[in-house]
C-alpha cells in the first residue's frame, strides 16, 4: 500500500525538487536571460495537475491504477529538466550558444504562439495531403500483392528497389519534376507513407491462415467476400502496424520537404531558426514536432483499439 502511494506521489515529489533547484540555484551569469521563468511556471502548472490527479485517484481506480503505472515515468521525465536546468541554466558546463536555458526555450512557446501555430496548420494541410494519398495508395497496392501472385510477381522487384531509398533521397529529381515546391512536397511525405503501408498489408494478407479462406469456400463465399471479409480484417494487425512505420516516416520526411522552398511549416521554422542560430527556437520546433507526433501515433492506436476490439484476446497488441 505504501509502495503504491510513493509510486502515485513520486512525480509530485519530482517536480517539487526541481523547482527548489530552480530557485534556490542563481543562473550561471554566461546564460542569457530570458524575460520571465518561464520553465519555473511549467513547473508549477504540470506540479498543479500532478496534484489533481493524485486527488482524484483518492476516488477514482482507473486514475488510480493509471497514475500508480505513470507515476514513475513522470517523475523521470521532470527528473531529466531538472537535470538538463542544471548543466545548461545553472553551471553553463556546455556551450551556452548551443544549448540556451529552459527558460528561453520554453519562453519561445509564449512569444512565437501565432507564428508555430501558423506553422502547425501549414504542416499539418501538407501532412494530411501527403499522407492521405501515400496511405491510399499503399493499402491498394499491398492488397494487390497480398491477394493477386502474378501482381506480387511484378509489383515486389518494384517495391524491394524503390521503397528502401529514403524519400527525400529523391528531391533533385522531383524538384525538377515537379511545377511547386509544395508539389513536390506533398508527393515525398507520400512515398515515405506509401512502402511502409504496401509492405506491411500485402504480408498481413499473405500471413492469413489458409484455413479462414477454406472455411470461406465451404460457405459458398465470393472472391470479393473473401477479401473484404476475410482476408483484409484478418490482416489489419499488421497494417495498422504499416500506418505506425509510416506516420513515423512521414513526419521526418516533413521536415526535410519543407526546407525546398516551403514559405511556412515545422520544417521551414527549424531551417529559419537554425540559419539565424536561435537554437532556443530549434529545441522549442523540435519539442513540438515530437508532440505533435506523439498525439497522432496515439489517435492511430486509439482507432486500432476500436477496429481491432474483436480481436482482444486472440492477438498480443
Amino acid at each position: 500500500m505504501i509502495l503504491k502511494q510513493l509510486k502515485k506521489l513520486v512525480n509530485i515529489f519530482s517536480v517539487l525538487l526541481a523547482i527548489l533547484v530552480d530557485v534556490g540555484i542563481e543562473d550561471s551569469v554566461e546564460q542569457p536571460k530570458a524575460p520571465e521563468p518561464y520553465f519555473l511556471y511549467f513547473l508549477y502548472i504540470i506540479g498543479v495537475l500532478f496534484a489533481v490527479f493524485y486527488l482524484v485517484s483518492l476516488f477514482h481506480k482507473k486514475t488510480s491504477k493509471k497514475l500508480e503505472e505513470l507515476g514513475p515515468l513522470l517523475a523521470g521525465g521532470v527528473l531529466i529538466l531538472n537535470i538538463i536546468n542544471i548543466v545548461c541554466s545553472k553551471y553553463a558546463l556546455l556551450p551556452v550558444l548551443f544549448f540556451p536555458s529552459l527558460d528561453r526555450v520554453f519562453g519561445v512557446f509564449v512569444n512565437d504562439r501565432e507564428l508555430m501555430l501558423e506553422c502547425i496548420l501549414s504542416s499539418g494541410k501538407l501532412l494530411l495531403i501527403g499522407f492521405s494519398v501515400g496511405a491510399s495508395l499503399g493499402f491498394f497496392t499491398g492488397v494487390l500483392i497480398g491477394f493477386n501472385k502474378k501482381i506480387a510477381y511484378w509489383m515486389n522487384p518494384f517495391t524491394k528497389i524503390i521503397g528502401p531509398i529514403p524519400a527525400t533521397s529523391w528531391s533533385p529529381l522531383v524538384l525538377s519534376l515537379f511545377s511547386t515546391s509544395y508539389q513536390a512536397a506533398v508527393f515525398m511525405i507520400a512515398l515515405s507513407v506509401w512502402f511502409p503501408i504496401t509492405v506491411m498489408t500485402s504480408s498481413g494478407i499473405q500471413n492469413v491462415a489458409q484455413t479462414y479462406f477454406e472455411v470461406a469456400d465451404t460457405l459458398g463465399s465470393g472472391k470479393l467476400y473473401k477479401v473484404f471479409k476475410v482476408g483484409i480484417p484478418a490482416a489489419l494487425p499488421s497494417v495498422f502496424l504499416g500506418f505506425f512505420y509510416a506516420t513515423t516516416a512521414s513526419f521526418v520526411t516533413l521536415v526535410t520537404a519543407e526546407m525546398f522552398g516551403c514559405k511556412s511549416g515545422i520544417g521551414w521554422y527549424l531551417n529559419w531558426q537554425k540559419s539565424m542560430m536561435l537554437y532556443a527556437n530549434v529545441y522549442a520546433g523540435l519539442i513540438l514536432l515530437a508532440v505533435l507526433c506523439n498525439l497522432i501515433l496515439k489517435l492511430v492506436f486509439k482507432f486500432r483499439d476500436k477496429a481491432l476490439s474483436w480481436q482482444k484476446g486472440v492477438i498480443k497488441w
